[in-house]
């Protein structure tokens, strides 16, 4: 396999947020990595009444898991020890930003987030990270200039996300400006003349995703073509970077002020060329000015961005809970049913269904209150995926959307981003645990009637245990046995009810 080395040449223009790069002058950590064995007990530890089977694929999840960790290799330019693709040798910035997402829960054991730094370690001069960076030497998969060489833009994400769960303002300040620095890389070289936004299947984490117009390579052309997951994750890193500023406070800082600009103008840019009204839905758009009428999952990126205008959500979501298009048996397909390529197979992103964009559309619908849609596609999806887990004994990449009982359907790989399933799609949307660290808070969105909850749930520097005693029916209301090893308030809602409570 060809590797490329980081440039110093002259045709960079140095960055000033990349000289602020604290992770490329970092030494290789060194120490020893945590084995499965040793450290079990201290995980999290899931109570479901009667479903032993999908707390048999959690403990999995995590075996696998601790398996997969690597120490970092100074030879490779690696800083932190870090969780493997486990694909190729080289680390993704695609499946690491979600893998991450679901490492956090032991992020007291061992660092999860910090698989970034390796990320971060290797940005170049003016901005740019490569979406695979080698693992056993200095080196990486795409030169920078290639259409495929980047993409997604979600690390952003994936550090609030880290944020929410951890209140760690230190990792945010060391993070913000090798972020910063890659966004406005992105701004400066993957858009066109109106300040939208291009990719490439294989850029955009969707391979052979039909999008392009036939005369195109699926994978590895841009197609002349307005990328609408593209554009909206740019709007979405964008809106975070802001957040994260003021935190930190550098609101005033210009490349700050540079993203709140285009955060406005890309709001308005998608909802002008890309949604189509009598669809109610974003497509990407042809180099003539035509929509290409493909109903991808990556369009649901508008909901995690909240860029939806709220008189067009009703409509947009409702294309999630129709069975001819994104609710088919198991939920939710990387393509509509509608589409003449839709595979009943999967056939990859032509109809699989993927623990990261799943998460993504929770994440949305959450945003959004839409609670009830969320926990009927996160106990859907999480159903199929225990159920092939006992057959097989085994996560897989992908899941078949027509056959939730064969998971030959699905190519069987590794935990990967796949740990979301039994973890944080778990613990988040079918328990309906949510953290708020920086304010000491914890949301919880009851949906089951079974006995559930968590042991040992970390948030920020508190240790929680939140159990939901049995109910007859939703409609009794829930009783709680909570404990924490700090003040945490626990904000309840069930049956279109709140109750605040304070853990003792």
């Amino acid at each position: 396999m060809q590797l490329y080395r980081i440039n110093n040449d002259m045709s960079y223009f140095d960055s000033p947020y990349v000289m602020r790069n604290v992770f490329l002058r970092r030494e290789a950590e060194t120490g020893d990595l945590p084995r499965y064995g040793d450290i079990k007990d201290r995980l999290p530890k899931p109570v479901w009444r009667g479903h032993d089977d999908a707390i048999r694929c959690y403990d999995y999840a995590w075996q696998i898991a601790f398996g997969n960790l690597r120490k970092a290799d100074a030879a490779s330019g690696f800083v932190s020890h870090y969780i493997d693709t486990a694909f190729n040798g080289f680390l993704f910035m695609w499946d690491s930003s979600f893998i991450v997402m679901f490492g956090k829960y032991a992020s007291r054991i061992f660092p999860f987030q910090q698989t970034l730094d390796n990320l971060y370690s290797h940005q170049h001069r003016d901005g740019f990270i490569c979406r695979e960076i080698c693992e056993y030497e200095v080196g990486e998969h795409f030169t920078r200039h290639d259409p495929s060489a980047t993409g997604p833009n979600i690390m952003a994400w994936s550090e609030w996300e880290s944020f929410l769960q951890t209140g760690d303002t230190k990792r945010l300040s060391e993070v913000f400006d090798p972020l910063l620095g890659y966004h406005l890389w992105l701004k400066d070289n993957h858009t066109w003349r109106d300040g939208s936004y291009w990719s490439t299947g294989w850029g955009c984490g969707m391979d052979n995703q039909p999008r392009l117009e036939p005369q195109y390579h699926v994978i590895f052309s841009h197609g002349h073509m307005i990328w609408a997951d593209t554009c909206i994750q740019q709007a979405l890193s964008a809106d975070i970077l802001i957040k994260m500023a003021m935190i930190l406070g550098r609101e005033d800082d210009d490349g700050v002020q540079t993203v709140k600009e285009e955060f406005k103008h890309l709001q308005k840019l998608i909802n002008r060329k890309l949604w189509c009204e009598e669809d109610a839905f974003y497509y990407d758009l042809y180099r003539d000015g035509r929509w290409n009428c493909v109903k991808s999952i990556g369009a649901y990126w508008a909901l995690v961005a909240d860029i939806v205008p709220k008189d067009k959500l009703d409509r947009f979501i409702a294309h999630l809970d129709n069975e001819k298009e994104f609710k088919r048996p198991c939920r939710v397909p990387s393509l509509s049913a509608d589409h003449p390529d839709y595979r009943e197979g999967g056939d990859y992103w032509r109809g699989s269904v993927w623990a990261p964009t799943n998460y993504m559309v929770l994440k949305g619908l959450e945003k959004h209150g839409y609670e009830s849609l969320a926990y009927d596609i996160a106990r859907n999806a999480l159903d199929n995926v225990v159920d092939t887990f006992v057959r097989s004994g085994t996560l897989w990449e992908n899941y078949a959307p027509e056959y939730p009982d064969k998971g030959e359907r699905a190519k069987d790989a590794f935990v990967g981003w796949s740990g979301l399933f039994p973890i944080s799609i778990m613990l988040e949307y079918v328990f309906g645990i949510r953290p708020l660290a920086r304010e000491h808070k914890i949301i919880w969105q009851i949906h089951l009637t079974e006995e559930h909850g968590v042991h040992d749930y970390p948030l920020g520097d508190a240790t929680v245990d939140l159990i939901c005693h049995a109910r007859s029916s939703p409609d009794e209301k829930p009783t709680f046995t909570l404990r924490s090893d700090r003040p945490v308030t626990v904000e309840v809602h069930w049956n279109n009810t709140t109750e605040i409570l304070k853990t003792s």
